[in-house]
């Protein structure tokens, strides 16, 4: 599947934590109700095989209305789903690695906090990045692992494409205008709204100002 980068522009990453008694898949398609146009299934603690189940589940309703799904870390899980592809840490796998294994025709993205780890999961096969932590807090840019001018630096420095991640929030977001990122990775801001389809919808508007 070749990466459109218009997809990366609003990335989210579930989180069962948020549920209530909800199912993850209902939440999802909340979300892509509200306009997300990118999914990552995170899962942290998940046996296997309820892991599968989790992204079998999510797989459909991202095919039903026909955005990119990735899951994290989990080559295997991707695998047995047919998923877009991955996304991975600096200590999961290198890219070059990862691409073995997925193979040529499916999505890579690797979290980076520098230049330098930028430049070499690019080198390796990544199709996209994810930046951060760009805030610790929700008012204060430089708080985070990476800083504003820091981002921008990677987004000038590769070819491909960069989602800011971490801490970002409905009231924050607009503080990354100007940094050249191609869209932004949220959490909490999203499945931990009270309206998740509202919350999106509001998350998307903003970032259709400040993404060139």
């Amino acid at each position: 599947m070749k990466l459109d980068k218009k997809s990366l522009l609003l990335y989210a990453v579930t989180d069962r934590m948020w549920l209530n008694g909800r199912t993850l898949a209902h939440d999802v398609e909340e979300t892509l109700l509200g306009g997300a146009t990118f999914m990552q299934l995170r899962e942290k603690d998940a046996s296997y095989e309820e892991f599968l189940q989790q992204a079998k589940e999510v797989k459909a309703v991202c095919k039903k209305y026909n955005v990119p799904f990735v899951i994290n870390d989990n080559i295997d899980i991707a695998l047995a789903v047919d998923a877009a592809g991955v996304h991975v840490g600096q200590s999961d796998m290198e890219a070059g690695s990862v691409r073995q294994k997925l193979g040529e025709d499916k999505i890579i993205g690797v979290s980076v906090r520098t230049v330098e780890e930028a430049r070499l999961a690019w080198e390796r096969g990544a199709d996209y990045l994810g930046v951060g932590a760009v805030f610790q807090t929700a008012t204060k840019l430089d708080a985070g692992d990476v800083t504003f001018g820091g981002l921008k630096e990677i987004c000038n420095a590769v070819p491909i494409p960069v989602v800011a991640i971490g801490g970002i929030s409905r009231e924050n977001v607009e503080q990354l205008a100007g940094t050249d990122i191609d869209g932004v990775a949220v959490v909490s801001a999203l499945f931990g709204a009270p309206d998740i389809q509202k919350a999106t919808a509001e998350m998307k508007e903003k970032l259709l100002k400040i993404v060139k």
